[in-house]
């Protein structure tokens, strides 16, 4: 089966749909822009199933590359028989075909070398052969001072070395007994001796296992963490009874020899070789590879946990173009202010000091009103760290002293925003602003707008995922980047407004493209019409062609430059118009008198009845906004620290992070608690996204409170009359059964991961 075949079966689509998709890869088109433009083409692959498509095409095209090198390598050995290339031919992953390659790949002078260089594989040849052989005295005719063998002891070991090694890269035999572990294997771990103290995050694995092939992702990354840092050790068990898992295998290997239960000398030996075979040369290298399975599975997965959340976070609900005035808060350092337009743009800044030791409370407020009625500030976005529901204190008294300014006042997420601070990007964007103050206004904008805020920092940053500095970071950054780019595209861009950071994630523009963008519209003004993009430096045709879908000009020349109709297919648009006689004025945003028309009346054969249906569905409303629409959270008065917390209270939050385990939910008491998968609902969660997603408004009840160990946990269940939201709308001005898990343990898992 070839690459596109073996991807189509994978996606359980056609050949047809694949080769298409993999041409437009090839010819360097994105995944967004085939998801959403050439759906004729690919069938209608989504973006989901492309991204696992270009995965799948990479993975696939190396492990064809490998093929070719070994097949050369061990032709030039002369070892290559029609077999071995068969089995080569048809390995179906990178772990089977260097298992086959083992035997042949050059490697360093090894003992069982040295006994082939002295004549001792004849020996452990007719040892395999003749069973009724004596060892020691076929040994006789195969001593060899010069070469190191000066005896019968030092030739049979010899021979045991060069049986051993053949043993040890059997491909078959490798991949069964690799296989037999993963399947029956138990992981244990054991606090290492006088690190109990050091160690207290990893507390519930100092004497844990668990079946390897059950381990959860966090559980998994949890216990090589503790490993790496000299707190753990980890050991592998070939079954749950280890006694019989190392006999099963033993005896898989003395099949292999052919060791018949006959007790003679040669069985004896031979028996031996088998035993030291499995358990220096065999299980050694098993207990490595499986470990390396479950880092690479567990990765996999928190690289994907990590993505989901992110995609959440950067898909939440904007509060839209609004005044709004960002708040950084601090306690010794003072509560850093700025407040942006309805564009972003920074009016000004103030530092005040509400809090100990100035105490300037009620001076504080009196600042803040005469800003926001200087500059009509709508909205209030409150950093969620250090001194943030002291800040919340005072905002709302500020509301309540002056009810005439319609304040509404949200916390939100600083995570980042520090990074972002002191940034090349913001040093650029702010060059004459004190760093401290930048994070407000990071703050602000992304209350307005998430996304085009949040793609300023690196995703890693941004707090929403586990074990991340632990992962492979490649895999990681190629993963998060393309959700990035998914989300960026989904929804579009003004480019008329976009910074150059979100420009850049935009599909088929670079950084470079992305900053001739802006330079041409700060010389030149804003840009009335899509076509005008081809006069920017170095973004050509295909450049053009690839972003110019998913970038929109607000009030231009053409009301479909603010659409996510593709230039390309404006003819289409066009047809429509003579055929109903009617201006594009008349017909955008008619939804009644547009669900009347055929769209395969409109169809081409260069445009099919996809990419027709989308024309019409976007002419009902041009630019739509795919995320929702904003909402807030109260957090509940008087409830400002872990210590005003009580069990059976019940209270609004937000969800700040989704683990495999449950969900992070701030309640505003500067620690986050949990609510384990198991109280995620009345019914069996196999996964917490099916219920909860990063950004979400939910109500809670507080379960147990540990303020020694800040540890918080919370139920969702209906049962505790805490399953529903408590959501307060803020309109836009248009513009198999689970094994018990204890609290204590997923708050060490969390832990474990900061």
């Amino acid at each position: 089966m070839d690459i596109i075949e073996r991807i189509a079966t994978e996606l359980s689509a056609s050949v047809h749909q694949v080769n298409a998709a993999v041409k437009l890869l090839d010819e360097g088109a994105t995944v967004p822009f085939i998801a959403r433009y050439r759906k004729e083409m690919t069938g209608g692959l989504d973006d989901t199933q492309l991204r696992h498509l270009e995965e799948r095409l990479i993975y696939l095209r190396e492990l064809e590359d490998r093929k070719q090198a070994i097949l050369k390598s061990i032709a030039e050995q002369n070892k290559l028989t029609p077999e071995l290339e068969n089995s080569i031919n048809a390995a179906e992953s990178k772990t089977l075909l260097e298992d086959l390659y083992l035997p042949f790949k050059p490697k360093r002078r090894t003992k069982a070398q040295i006994a082939r260089e002295a004549g001792l594989e004849a020996l452990a040849d007719l040892l395999k052969t003749n069973r009724d052989a004596i060892p020691e005295d076929c040994a006789k005719a195969f001593l060899n001072s010069e070469k190191g063998f000066p005896d019968t002891k030092s030739v049979l070991e010899g021979a045991r070395q060069i049986i051993m090694e053949q043993l040890a890269e059997d491909a078959e035999l490798i991949s069964e007994l690799r296989e037999y572990i993963w399947d029956n294997g138990v992981l244990s771990s054991k606090v290492i001796a006088d690190q109990e103290s050091h160690a207290a995050k990893f507390r519930d694995y100092f004497d844990y296992q668990e079946a390897i092939k059950k381990i959860p992702s966090h559980r998994a990354l949890a216990l090589f963490r503790g490993r790496n840092e000299d707190f753990l050790s980890l050991s592998l068990s070939p079954a749950h009874d280890d006694e019989l898992g190392h006999q099963y295998a033993i005896s898989q290997v003395s099949k292999r020899l052919g060791i018949t239960k006959d007790d003679t000398p040669c069985n004896t030996w031979h028996t031996q070789t088998a035993r030291l075979t499995w358990k220096i040369k065999l299980f050694t290298r098993i207990d490595l590879d499986l470990k390396m399975r479950l880092r690479e599975q567990s990765e996999q997965e928190a690289i994907r946990v990590f993505a989901s959340n992110l995609k959440d976070l950067l898909l939440a609900a904007p509060a839209g173009p609004r005044a709004t005035m960002g708040l950084d808060p601090g306690i010794r350092t003072g509560v850093k202010v700025a407040i942006v337009d309805a564009t972003g743009k920074l009016l000004t800044t103030e530092t005040i000091y509400p809090h100990p030791p100035r105490k300037q409370w009620t001076q504080s407020i009196n600042i803040l009103a005469k800003l926001i009625r200087q500059y009509s500030v709508d909205l209030v976005s409150i950093g969620n760290g250090t001194g943030s529901r002291e800040t919340d204190q005072l905002i709302s008294e500020l509301i309540q002293k002056y009810p005439d300014l319609k304040l509404t006042k949200i916390m939100v997420s600083e995570a980042g925003a520090s990074v972002y601070s002191a940034s090349e990007l913001a040093a650029k964007e702010f060059p004459d602003l004190d760093v401290s103050l930048r994070g407000a206004v990071s703050i602000a904008r992304r209350l307005q707008d998430p996304l085009a805020e949040l793609v300023k920092i690196d995703p890693k940053s941004i707090g929403v995922g586990q074990y991340q500095h632990d992962l492979n970071q490649h895999k990681l950054s190629k993963s998060l980047d393309a959700v990035v780019e998914d989300c960026v595209n989904a929804v579009g861009v003004d480019v008329n407004t976009a910074s150059v950071a979100l420009l850049k994630r935009v599909s088929g523009l670079n950084a470079t493209v992305s900053e001739n963008i802006v330079a041409y519209r700060d010389q030149n003004g804003p840009f009335k019409q899509r076509s005008e993009l081809k006069r920017v430096p170095r973004l050509g045709d295909k450049a053009f062609q690839q972003a110019a879908g998913f970038l929109r000009i607000m009030n231009g020349e053409n009301p479909l430059d603010a659409s996510a109709v593709h230039p390309e297919a404006y003819p289409v648009v066009n047809a429509i118009l003579e055929d109903t006689r009617k201006t594009i004025t008349a017909i955008i945003g008619q939804r009644d008198y547009l669900k009347q028309l055929e769209a395969a009346n409109f169809t081409t054969e260069a445009f099919g009845l996809p990419t027709v249906i989308d024309i019409l569905s976007e002419l009902e409303k041009p630019g739509r906004d795919p995320r929702p629409e904003f909402k807030s959270a109260d957090f509940k008065e008087g409830i400002d620290s872990i210590t005003d917390l009580k069990p059976d209270m019940l209270l609004n939050g937000v969800v700040t992070n989704v683990a495999n385990f449950g969900a992070f939910v701030d309640i505003g008491v500067h620690q986050d608690g949990l609510v384990h998968v198991s109280h995620l609902a009345d019914r069996f969660i196999n996964d917490p996204k099916e219920v909860v997603k990063t950004g979400q408004i939910v109500k809670v009840k507080v379960l147990e409170v540990d303020i020694e160990r800040k540890r918080i946990s919370l139920s969702m269940k209906k049962g505790n009359d805490s399953q529903a939201s408590t959501q307060k709308p803020v309109k836009k001005k248009t513009a198999a059964k689970r094994p018990t898990t204890s609290f204590a343990n997923a708050f060490s898992q969390a832990l474990a991961k900061k």
